[in-house]
């Protein structure tokens, strides 16, 4: 691929502490942003209203895409006890609370597929539907409030050892705001670890409702959240995928860059445009 201005354009994921090192990279084009700080309990438990106005003040210009990564420790939204539910469906709302005031478009939501239920689900069909209805019965009020406000929920791949479960899963909600990420290492992690298809694939698979990519080089072994370049990830043929989607639906989804140090991100950045498959 030669680097044009048809080429994806790269963005980032950054706590708000991190903003003032990037704003000069965020701004020179409009590249997409998501704060990941409204994941953490600790802050959705405190003053983020505070928190929201600092990164609308450091971001005033910012002209990309901007999203939040919602809360997901320690629970999955397929939870059967209907306790813990109602504590993802409080969650879910916080995390739409902050969208709502960073006007934030996008919130990331985690995938409820497992490698143990990968390896189970299949020879029990009503365990299958019951990932649906659970998932359902704790995001209904979610994708209506999304719906709402304007936000897309995309539900990022994490055990996920078959790439169509969330898709189909997402496609269930009949919703144009519940939609795909593909974390690259979480699908790395899976290809290498447990068999799952490589990268590429989870790419293709999402097809019409990638609306979100995590960009991540790991090992294979583990979640490692390397700069683009320090593990094994194909990249050419990630970004084939991503181009051929684009091309083939029209669409033009978030690449963020989600690195374990974000002073590197313009190193990841910079990795990717010089083999020229991104901007």
């Amino acid at each position: 691929m030669s680097n044009t201005p048809t080429l994806p354009l790269l963005g980032a994921c950054l706590n708000v502490e991190d903003l003032p090192d990037h704003r000069d990279w965020l701004l020179e084009q409009p590249r997409d942003l998501e704060l990941q700080d409204f994941c953490r309990t600790e802050v959705l438990d405190s003053d983020w209203r505070a928190r929201c106005a600092r990164a609308k003040s450091l971001l005033e210009g910012h002209k990309g895409r901007l999203g939040i990564h919602g809360p997901f420790w320690g629970f999955t939204i397929a939870s059967k006890d209907p306790e813990i539910r109602a504590v993802v469906r409080r969650r879910l709302d916080q995390g739409l609370d902050a969208c709502a005031e960073l006007g934030a478009t996008m919130m990331v939501v985690h995938s409820p597929y497992t490698t143990w239920g990968y390896n189970n689900l299949g020879h029990d069909q009503a365990a299958r539907q019951q990932v649906l209805d659970l998932s359902h019965d704790t995001m209904g009020a979610a994708v209506r409030r999304a719906e709402s406000l304007g936000v897309v929920l995309v539900i990022e791949n994490i055990e996920d050892k078959d790439p169509m479960e969330r898709v189909l899963l997402a496609r269930s909600f009949a919703s144009a705001h519940v939609r795909v990420s593909v974390d690259t290492g979480h699908a790395n992690y899976a290809h290498g670890s447990t068999g799952a298809p490589p990268v590429d694939h989870y790419i293709t698979a999402a097809g019409d409702l990638l609306d979100h990519i995590h960009l991540q080089d790991t090992d294979g072994y583990g979640d490692r959240h390397w700069v683009p370049g320090e593990g094994n990830i194909p990249w050419p043929a990630v970004f084939r995928a991503i181009a051929g989607v684009m091309a083939a639906h029209g669409t033009t989804p978030r690449l963020k860059l989600e690195l374990k140090e974000n002073a590197r991100i313009r190193e990841g950045a910079a990795f990717l445009t010089a083999a020229g498959l991104a901007r």
